[in-house]
């Protein structure tokens, strides 16, 4: 459970994370494992992270969480959120990926990062008050260093704890999550990832390929 080199000298491993660890260390089957705790963070670094979609907590379900916000392992069927999203994005671009293994996206320079690293199964946001929240929004201004960012914050949640951070010249689309109870209050025909896309072209950076 090392922290990514990238990352490592983020405030939160030097005064959080040590307890935190601990925590784990006493904690049997915890979700998604020691292996893929900061895969997020091990997927990009804060000078390539050029877009920032915010989660909860890992799916609870063993086998599906896979340490990326949103996504699962190639052989799970896809979660009722994400079968939103893809939805979403066929309107939006006409496709959407074969999979619900998001890490094409990740290797792209998206940071899918949720607020809470860990779970234990079954027990959705169960470890959601140990401490974790801080280092999401670390790794976030750390990022902005580097450059505009695009936030793509899918309901209250996602907008509460990364509050105050979007500045003037980041893109900001904040809306309804797209979980079943609440995709049709805004999300659906939000087009995101086509807005994104042209945001970053006329960042004079390439687009992310969200189907591939």
């Amino acid at each position: 459970m090392t922290p990514p080199a990238a990352w490592a000298d983020l405030p939160f491993f030097r005064d959080n994370w040590p307890a935190l660890q601990q925590r784990l260390s006493e904690t049997p089957g915890w979700l998604p494992g020691p292996d893929r705790i900061f895969a997020a963070l091990a997927a990009t670094t804060p000078a390539r992270t050029r877009v920032v979609i915010l989660g909860q907590d890992p799916y609870p379900t063993p086998g599906h969480a896979n340490g990326l916000a949103f996504s699962v392992n190639p052989d799970v069927p896809l979660p009722r959120s994400l079968k939103n999203i893809f939805r979403e994005m066929r309107d939006d671009l006409g496709h959407s990926p074969a999979t619900g293994d998001l890490s094409h996206w990740a290797d792209q320079g998206v940071l899918l990062m949720n607020t809470s690293l860990s779970v234990p199964p079954g027990q959705a946001g169960a470890h959601a008050r140990w401490g974790w929240a801080e280092l999401a929004r670390q790794a976030v201004a750390r990022a902005q260093q580097h450059g505009p960012l695009a936030f793509i914050l899918w309901g209250g949640h996602a907008q509460k704890a990364l509050s105050g951070l979007p500045r003037r010249n980041d893109l900001t689309l904040a809306t309804a999550h797209p979980s079943p109870l609440s995709a049709r209050r805004g999300f659906f025909g939000s087009r995101p990832f086509s807005r994104v896309n042209d945001w970053l072209v006329a960042q004079g950076h390439a687009p992310i390929d969200w189907v591939a």
